[in-house]
């Protein structure tokens, strides 16, 4: 009869009051105020500047004295050759990025996840982790040094190997330039996106691989049937995440390896909002294309959560 009450006591769930939740949890409340308050001024707190995008705005008139023009910022800038130029760069260098830069958080996690020496594992990790923090006018000189074409570190050992005659212009000539520019892209984040999927992986039932291994699995066929299958969501949640930021550019990274023979494939849509939108004062212009990429980028979160929920997953939304 006591176990049975004592059954009965356990199987009983209480509600948790937002008070007592509060005063149990209040340091984490405390932390997390701070964050927020910084969101909410510097991402919220701009929105009302958004209908720039709708005025013909002149800082010396402000907003009350500025003209409204409905759409036709929008109309002169979709008619913009340069306009066009940018977004055509952008969209492709993109889509270039996320089919060469998604993949190898993945590959570098799993194969992280097999090294079993731990010392050798932290290290590899610490030096992966490390260009993540470098600021990209660091990596834009390191960048601009190691590649020269006749005076680059680069060119010097591959000449001295006896691979080439002369050297390559990695970041003279733009489609040099492109190939490049993705893979110093690449080496940039794919040790700092390791970190997710270390995470996920750490989540996975040590008790499949020790079933797998009695049953015959190699290490090759551990991953494929276990660990990828185990971090599957974490994969289709970070995809949808960058499929929304396909129309976005990275000034800092464009302007770091930047020179006047790679304008062609350099021009993205940050450059063309900094030198049309800011440095020449049009504020509506570079409002009108900062709204226009934030509204594709949405939409494209949409889509693709939906579709993934389709294909079964549980997507993002």
């Amino acid at each position: 009869m006591a176990k049975k009450n004592a059954a009965n006591v356990v199987g009983v769930k209480t509600k948790t009051t937002w008070k007592q939740a509060f005063k149990r949890d209040w340091q984490l409340y405390l932390l997390l105020l701070f964050p927020l308050i910084m969101v909410i001024v510097f991402s919220y707190g701009a929105y009302p500047g958004l209908r720039m995008a709708f005025m013909d705005y002149k800082p010396a008139k402000g907003y009350a004295g500025s003209e409204w023009v409905g759409m036709k910022t929008f109309i002169k800038i979709f008619k913009d050759a340069d306009f066009m130029r940018a977004l055509r760069n952008s969209v492709v260098f993109n889509l270039a990025d996320l089919l060469v830069g998604f993949p190898m958080p993945i590959i570098l996690a799993l194969i992280l996840n097999e090294l079993r020496y731990p010392r050798f594992k932290k290290v590899s990790q610490t030096i992966l982790y490390l260009p993540h923090f470098l600021s990209w006018a660091i990596i834009g000189s390191v960048a601009m040094t190691m590649f020269r074409p006749n005076s680059g570190l680069v060119n010097i050992l591959l000449t001295n190997m006896g691979m080439i005659s002369e050297g390559i212009p990695f970041l003279n000539e733009k489609w040099h330039w492109a190939i490049t520019y993705l893979l110093i892209g690449v080496w940039q984040t794919m040790g700092w996106g390791t970190i997710l999927y270390l995470a996920a992986i750490t989540g996975i039932n040590g008790e499949l691989y020790e079933a797998a291994m009695i049953d015959g699995a190699n290490r090759w066929k551990r991953m494929w049937h276990i660990t990828l299958p185990g971090i599957k969501s974490t994969v289709v949640t970070l995809l949808i995440l960058n499929l929304g930021r396909v129309m976005g550019s990275n000034l800092e990274r464009l302007t770091a390896l930047e020179n006047s023979q790679v304008k062609d494939f350099q021009y993205q849509l940050a450059v063309y909002i900094y030198n049309k939108g800011i440095g020449a004062g049009k504020f509506s212009a570079a409002t009108a294309v900062g709204l226009f990429q934030s509204l594709i980028g949405l939409i494209l979160v949409l889509l693709s959560d939906k579709f993934a929920k389709k294909l079964g997953e549980d997507g993002l939304l």
